[in-house]
């Protein structure tokens, strides 16, 4: 792991955060390519994941490896959320849920995503 994938604690929860904000559409995808690993660590259902792509870019390649990896840690997760991500095709937000059948709700600021994630 690194600074930009990590875990913190809010509420005594441990959220993965995957710090996407100002990256290229290259570091994303690099990044993303990291999150499986870590995920596929944790037991099965149990990781709140908060990913912030404020002024991120993504192209092609890095949104099919987003689609690969939130495929891929699907049995992992119990919930994930977004920052950041308005800027998002819609298209792209539906394809993703279809293709992972995972919900990944967006909110404007971090604050307010631990606080969801953490919520139950």
């Amino acid at each position: 792991m690194n600074e930009r994938v990590r875990f913190i604690t809010h509420r005594g929860k441990q959220i993965l955060l995957v710090d996407l904000s100002n990256c290229s559409a290259a570091q994303v995808d690099k990044l993303v390519r990291q999150v499986p690993e870590v995920v596929t660590a944790q037991a099965r259902a149990s990781v709140l994941i908060l990913s912030d792509y404020t002024g991120a870019e993504v192209d092609k390649e890095a949104i099919r490896t987003i689609e690969q990896s939130a495929v891929f840690d699907k049995p992992f997760v119990k919930r994930s959320a977004w920052v950041g991500a308005e800027h998002f095709p819609e298209v792209f937000r539906k394809n993703l849920k279809s293709f992972s059948g995972r919900e990944f709700p967006i909110f404007k600021t971090r604050e307010d995503a631990v606080e969801w994630l953490t919520a139950e």
